[in-house]
């Protein structure tokens, strides 16, 4: 029986780099996974999802209006579950990260070793990323460590990979962003984190949707919820998917 990978994309308006990206994604890496592209449209007014569609995405959900990429990624993880995948993996539509790395990416959850994984820019390649969102970086990726106690050398990365049971029990509080709150949230609850070294590469299209006053005025205010509410642990199912050989070994 083959598992299911489920890569999504939050995207608004991302016109110019999404076909890119879907077409990078690799489908046929290992015989006994599936692989489908699943796009979250978040209320796009260019041609995001006709384009997408072309490119060869199995499915779009639509937002109907702008609502944040918190509320996409929160969407995407619930539409995933729904959809039947073992995997769910999330990859930015703005073409700077490594697609083609997914097989990378999935391979400890794919062992039963981890639960959720991210890909590490500062463990990878991180030239050409510019002053400033290195510096937000730092501080906000040290002050997860803070409060996890466990160091986190990338804790803004866009391409990021789940279990099922990850996105079963993964909470997004807050509409704006997710990256920071997600991984207080899992880590808090039990589930095993693990970075793996990605390939950087600069936005060339497009803009990015994030604004310093914005993110600093959502973001640190949500840190304080998601750190302040009670969690309970998961009990966590420790087991390998049932697969002959690593995914990358069984390249086709």
């Amino acid at each position: 029986m083959k598992q299911k990978v489920i890569v999504f994309l939050p995207a608004h308006n991302e016109e110019e780099s999404i076909a890119e990206v879907i077409r990078k994604i690799p489908r046929n890496f290992h015989p006994l996974i599936k692989v489908e592209v699943l796009v979250i449209n978040d209320g796009s007014t260019d041609k995001t999802v006709e384009i997408a569609k072309k490119a060869g995405a199995d499915h779009i959900f639509s937002h109907t209006e702008n609502k944040g990429l918190g509320a996409s990624v929160r969407e995407a993880l619930k539409q995933s579950y729904q959809l039947g995948a073992d995997i769910g993996v999330m990859i930015d539509a703005d073409n700077e990260y490594p697609a083609w790395e997914i097989p990378e990416l999935i391979q400890p959850i794919l062992e039963g070793d981890y639960d959720y994984t991210m890909g590490s820019r500062f463990l990878g390649t991180i030239q050409g990323m510019r002053l400033h969102r290195r510096l937000g970086n730092y501080f906000f990726t040290f002050l997860q460590s803070v409060l996890l106690g466990k160091w986190i050398y990338d804790g803004q990365s866009g391409m990021r990979a789940f279990s099922r049971q990850a996105m079963e029990h993964a909470e997004i509080i807050h509409d704006y962003n997710y990256a920071q709150v997600l991984t207080l949230n899992l880590v808090r609850k039990g589930f095993r984190v693990k970075e793996v070294p990605i390939t950087y590469q600069v936005r060339s299209k497009g803009q990015s949707f994030i604004k310093f006053r914005a993110y600093m005025t959502s973001v640190l205010p949500a840190i304080v919820k998601e750190m302040s509410r009670p969690l309970k642990k998961v009990e966590i199912k420790c087991r390998p998917l049932e697969l002959k050989g690593s995914a990358q070994s069984k390249a086709e």
